[in-house]
């Protein structure tokens, strides 16, 4: 069945009727959910399978964003509150082990509910002086540690039936604004660029999702945002970094970008961008979005045939109460 290159929000915690209509009609390959979609877990699986119904594939990605800390959409009352990704960096060593822990018991929460991709990990390398748009929301400060409780985040979200995103590639780190609100200027050359914030993207280029960085780097192409640079798409993401999974855009709704919701579609695709994200469900705005996408086939749809293919790849039963009590206690150690 075929599908448009598009990921798309709605506005509550169930379906309007012109939304399903909408949905129908445009046949996105994906949707992903927000804090304002969260009522009870018997709520989310209603409209998750109400968004399946409506484009007639049991299996379309439905995503979140569920990183733990500060951007965490489903949480207490009926899930629990996670620790943001800098608690794992002071765990030292058992670091990866409890961060493959946590995100397995993620993944568990998630999948219950029906939704089977989640925007994690978040591979950005923080510096000095930047924005807190990063934060605590980074797993270290380097570039390695990053990488190896990225993966570990990365296979646990796996192992437990769910996709994993690496983003924001090529890197978000150094950004000094955020890209809700502005469009993030990054000046380092490229051969720092290389050093650091690179490393955990190519490290992790085996995975099946990315999504790109409204960001400039004026030494790799002065005029445009990743998400909209056909240079920084195939020499830096596909090229140096390596990565020939599905690529998507971050939000298009974002202050970030500037112009028509069409022309910014447009553009994403025309820059290399496989399929674009847009959030906030305001039908205006996603009419233009639709406007500017085509369908999904070629290349873009081989990576997400591939990317789909690997959700039974390694899911796996465990004992969630034992999980959860060993989680807990091994978060104990962390400052």
């Amino acid at each position: 069945m075929t599908c448009r290159a598009l990921i798309l929000g709605c506005s509550g915690t169930h379906l309007t009727a012109g939304e399903a209509a909408f949905f129908r009609d445009v046949r996105p390959w994906g949707f992903i959910l927000f804090k304002r979609n969260i009522g009870s877990p018997d709520a989310v699986r209603a409209l998750t399978a109400s968004l399946r119904e409506t484009v007639g594939r049991a299996d379309a990605p439905i995503l979140i964003d569920q990183e733990g800390g500060r951007v965490q959409r489903m949480g207490p009352p009926h899930w629990p509150k996670y620790p943001a990704g800098a608690r794992f960096g002071r765990l030292n060593g058992s670091a990866r082990a409890m961060a493959w822990l946590g995100a397995r018991l993620m993944a568990h929460d998630l999948a219950a509910v029906g939704i089977n991709v989640d925007c994690a990990p978040m591979l950005d390398v923080p510096v000095e002086g930047t924005h807190d748009i990063i934060g605590d929301r980074a797993y270290a400060q380097d570039a390695d540690s990053v990488a190896e409780i990225g993966r570990a985040v990365a296979e646990g979200l796996m192992a437990g039936g769910v996709l994993p995103v690496i983003k924001h590639i090529p890197g978000h780190g150094r950004a000094t604004s955020d890209s809700h609100f502005h469009l993030p200027v990054v000046d380092a050359d490229r051969a720092s660029l290389e050093a650091t914030d690179f490393r955990p993207f190519r490290a992790l280029a085996d995975m099946p999702l990315a999504m790109s960085a409204h960001v400039v780097y004026p030494h790799l192409d002065p005029k445009r945002p990743a998400t909209l640079s056909r240079i920084v798409i195939d020499d830096i993401i596909r090229g140096a970094i390596g990565f020939d999974g599905l690529l998507m855009s971050d939000d298009l709704s974002m202050k970030a970008l500037k112009g028509a919701y069409r022309r910014r579609s447009e553009q994403a695709f025309a820059a290399g961008i496989d399929v674009v994200l847009h959030c906030n469900g305001l039908m205006r705005q996603m009419r233009g979005v639709v406007a500017g996408a085509p369908v999904l086939d070629g290349e873009p749809l081989r990576r997400a045939e591939a990317a789909l293919a690997r959700l039974t790849e390694n899911a796996e039963s465990f004992d969630v109460a034992e999980a959860r009590s060993r989680f807990e206690a091994g978060l104990s150690v962390a400052a």
